[in-house]
């Protein structure tokens, strides 16, 4: 006869299953850190590299036709297509390495449609809005918010793309380095903001229909450009004013040659994260960060040395619409003349900043030293 032999069944008891829940809760709480870190050096490491494509962007327009990208006319314009990529182009930076970032198709939306400015065809205007609407992840630091576009405030209407503001359009979270001083086409500036007024008493050709901008009146493709496609009194006024005194890579027209960087590729700034507060990643309400990425010359694609740089911060407006930064914990990331990258501290010495955002003070700063 076989005899049965009885297991008892063992199971945890309350206080175990307890010991087992808290310790799986510290050990969450230990790598939670850990996986947002690494989370965030992916999306650094993205933002690096999408800072590296526009570097050699505007490196492969410098090699074909010896000049940086022209920095545009100013916000009351975006790029349009038959205007070339020199002085005459109203696009700023971003619109003219286009070509250079495998995005031709996007740059030549437009072209042949009409005369430009104003009196541009409504097929032309479309062009241009339809460019404006297309968002680039390039252009996007991850951190920071999604590749999508965001509301372009109704108060201004620009030229040559009328509709766009009150529509959503593409964001940029990098902007060119104008210099060490204030170098837009502006009047009424005093210093530090800019080291005169740049357009008073002067034509404003570029400038905002707005009283202070000396005598072209409303901007106008005729107040840049005559019937023979050259330059207007008014602009060459414009440009022989601001060019002494503009220190950096991409301002209002400009055609910066690399030769001109005299301080050395290697130790001036070429473009780099701009400092934008949470509280306006999305609504468009901060001054430098309401516009289109194809806009001209404006705060919104450019940014000065003058300042110092912060991490994103809730509550703290561009209140001048100059500084560099970043949303990154670790610092903000500035693209060189020569095409290298690098991780920038907060809180990197003004002087050395300033330096750096010169091209021609003779005050050189080894960039791979900070």
């Amino acid at each position: 006869m076989r005899k049965s032999v009885a297991t008892a069944a063992h199971g945890f008891t309350l206080v175990e299953l307890l010991v087992v829940i808290t310790i799986i809760g510290i050990l969450i709480a230990l790598l939670l850190p850990a996986v947002q870190a690494a989370r965030e050096a992916a999306r650094m490491t993205q933002c690096r590299n999408n800072l590296k494509q526009l570097a050699l962007g505007c490196l492969g327009h410098e090699s074909l036709t010896k000049r940086f990208p022209a920095g545009g006319w100013g916000y009351s314009w975006t790029g349009d297509a038959d205007l070339g990529n020199d002085w005459r182009q109203p696009g700023g930076w971003l619109y003219n390495i286009l070509p250079y970032i495998e995005q031709r198709e996007l740059h030549d939306l437009g072209i042949g449609l009409g005369d430009p400015g104003g009196n541009s065809p409504t097929a032309k205007n479309t062009a241009n809005l339809r460019r404006a609407a297309t968002p680039l992840t390039v252009f996007y630091c991850p951190t920071r918010r999604p590749v999508t576009i965001y509301p372009w405030p109704s108060w201004w209407q620009p030229v040559n793309c009328p509709g766009a503001s009150g529509s959503n359009v593409i964001r940029n979270d990098y902007a060119a380095n104008g210099g060490d001083q204030y170098a837009e086409c502006s009047a009424g500036g005093t210093p530090p903001w800019t080291p005169a007024d740049l357009c008073y008493g002067y034509p404003a050709p570029w400038g905002e229909a707005s009283p202070g901008w000396g005598d072209a009146g409303p901007p106008g493709i005729s107040n840049v450009v005559d019937g023979q496609g050259n330059m207007t009194a008014g602009a060459r006024a414009t440009i022989a004013r601001m060019a002494p005194v503009a220190t950096g890579i991409m301002f209002t027209s400009s055609m910066i040659r690399l030769s001109d960087v005299t301080d050395g590729a290697s130790n001036t700034y070429l473009a780099g994260e701009k400092y934008l507060s949470p509280d306006y990643y999305t609504d468009g309400e901060d001054g430098a960060d309401n516009e289109c990425a194809f806009v001209g010359q404006d705060d919104d694609i450019c940014r000065y040395g003058y300042s110092a740089p912060f991490q994103d911060i809730p509550g703290y407006a561009t209140y001048d619409g100059s500084q560099f930064g970043s949303p990154h914990l670790v610092g903000f990331q500035m693209a060189f003349c020569d095409g290298s990258v690098h991780v920038i501290n907060y809180s990197i010495n003004p002087e050395t900043h300033r330096r750096l955002s010169n091209r021609k003070d003779g005050l050189i700063v080894d960039g791979k030293s900070i």
